[in-house]
């Protein structure tokens, strides 16, 4: 069973945990999720796109990301997250957080932190091994074809993140 810590409205660690996915927290507390913007030197991001059986956005484009598992530092669950999903390894390339917001769904038990990296790595196509569970293909886009996917309402977290596109 995978469990989350909880934080409080500071982001700290209140010494709790929930399970995944279990929408159990109160007003003024928090589970961290992360997000691993990957930037290539040609001015490309790598995107992926969700697949069809997801509860929430199926088909829809985003970055890698995920919740940083209890005990886990968002560092980790970065480096976790892109791993996971694309194959590729962030571990050696520099980064903190570049940005960090939090969504508050008051009522719905499910509020969050959001810890965004964005790391610099030039990769071979061939080095990709998308999480299939997860993800139904890959685009290396440019930043307006990124902001064209949000247009049409098909981009995660593109109003919380598009400052790291430029």
């Amino acid at each position: 069973m995978e469990l989350w810590d909880i934080y409080d409205k500071d982001k700290k660690r209140t010494g709790r945990t929930m399970k995944r996915n279990d929408w159990c927290l109160k007003d003024g507390e928090y589970h961290l999720t992360v997000l691993g913007v990957i930037a290539r030197s040609d001015g490309r991001y790598l995107i992926t796109k969700r697949v069809m059986t997801k509860a929430w956005a199926p088909g829809w484009w985003e970055v890698s990301g995920g919740a940083a598992m209890a005990g886990e530092e968002s560092r980790e669950a970065v480096n976790r997250e892109v791993f996971e999903e694309t194959g590729l390894n962030v571990s050696g390339c520099e980064g903190e957080p570049v940005l960090t917001y939090k969504r508050e769904n008051p009522g719905e038990g499910d509020n969050y932190f959001v810890d965004v990296y964005r790391f610099e790595l030039d990769f071979d196509e061939a080095d990709l091994k998308l999480q299939e569970a997860e993800t139904d293909g890959y685009m290396l886009a440019t930043p307006e074809e990124i902001e064209a996917f949000a247009k049409q309402g098909i981009f995660l977290h593109y109003d919380s993140i598009r400052e790291v596109f430029r």
